[in-house]
């Protein structure tokens, strides 16, 4: 008799940023301006999982995780990168992120707090970019948007 599969989703390593820095500096070391964190760019028909990884920052405290999100992103305005949902797995906070308008560079910033009572606010910079392009079809009529008109079967109407 057949059993149905359970599903165990892992989020995405390729949309996976740590934060770092917290280890020990060296006696007589000059610090820097840290890199700012950057997710891979996203099309904005897409909705994808991005996380969030501060299992630097709790190295040491044995059994602390995050419990709390706080999720803010700039710009905020109709269109723009919205939270579709969020939630938090041991060290990563994980986000799930639609729309946006290409040629915009979103600022994420997240603030956790974790069971042991310590805050920790990161903002990651999420570019949105035309990645899915409409095919050209040859001698395609089309409408005011540059759309082809399409058959009732969903073929494109050609002047040729």
């Amino acid at each position: 008799m057949a059993t149905a599969a359970t599903y165990s989703w892992i989020p995405s390593t390729a949309r996976t940023v740590c934060v770092e820095g917290f280890g020990g500096i060296p006696r007589g070391t000059f610090l820097t301006c840290a890199t700012p964190l950057a997710w891979p760019a996203k099309d904005p028909t897409e909705t994808l999982d991005y996380v969030l990884d501060v299992a630097e920052a709790l190295a040491g405290n044995e059994g602390d995780a995050i419990a709390t999100l706080d999720v803010q992103i700039i710009p905020d305005n109709p269109g723009d990168l919205a939270l579709q949902s969020s939630s938090a797995d041991g060290s990563q906070a994980i986000l799930w992120l639609t729309a946006g308008f290409p040629g915009t560079s979103y600022a994420v910033t997240i603030t956790i707090g974790t069971n042991g009572g310590r805050v920790l606010a990161r903002t990651v910079i999420l570019p949105v970019v035309t990645l899915a392009v409409q095919p050209i079809i040859p001698n395609a009529i089309t409408d005011q948007t540059g759309a082809p008109i399409t058959t009732q079967t969903d073929s494109p109407i050609t002047t040729s």
